[in-house]
């Protein structure tokens, strides 16, 4: 569900699916009013739509702790993912500093994996699912010079 601040942002986008689904603006502000409940599934059903557009964009996502980096190209079918891991205290992979110095100064520390899998579920589902298990937007010249680096 968008939040408040969400929804300003897109407010005008908001107007449309209101009157795209019967509802203008004087029956909006009665909503509102006297079916809050209805107008917040309205919301809810809104906010899956945006969602829906956001996670369609979405290419690359990451995941970083001190010991590993996971980064995922979110292709259409399937989604592939190249883990790098640090076997040392001393080597950290938090920042793309120290993962940088760890590919230069410390590749015997690492180990490097790659692999790929079907979606599970829809793409966006699982999107959305990493998403809250942490992973951030990542770059595809990340993932290129990952790929680089492995190979």
């Amino acid at each position: 569900m968008l939040n408040q601040e969400e929804l300003e942002i897109f407010e005008e986008d908001l107007k449309h699916f209101l009157i795209a689904n019967g509802v203008h603006s004087e029956e909006w502000e009665e909503m509102n009013k006297s079916n809050v409940e209805k107008a917040k599934d309205l919301v809810g059903l809104f906010s899956d739509v945006v969602l829906q557009k956001v996670y369609e964009k979405v290419k690359f996502i990451e995941n970083r702790s001190k010991n590993a980096c996971l980064v995922f190209k979110l292709n259409a079918e399937e989604v592939e993912l190249i883990s790098i891991n640090s076997n040392s205290e001393e080597v950290s992979l938090e920042t793309p500093e120290s993962i940088h110095e760890a590919l230069i100064k410390h590749a015997d520390k690492l180990s490097f994996f790659k692999t790929e899998k079907k979606y599970s579920k829809n793409r966006e589902e699982e999107i959305h699912q990493m998403l809250e298990q942490g992973c951030v937007n990542s770059s595809e010249s990340f993932w290129i010079m990952l790929e680089k680096a492995i190979s």
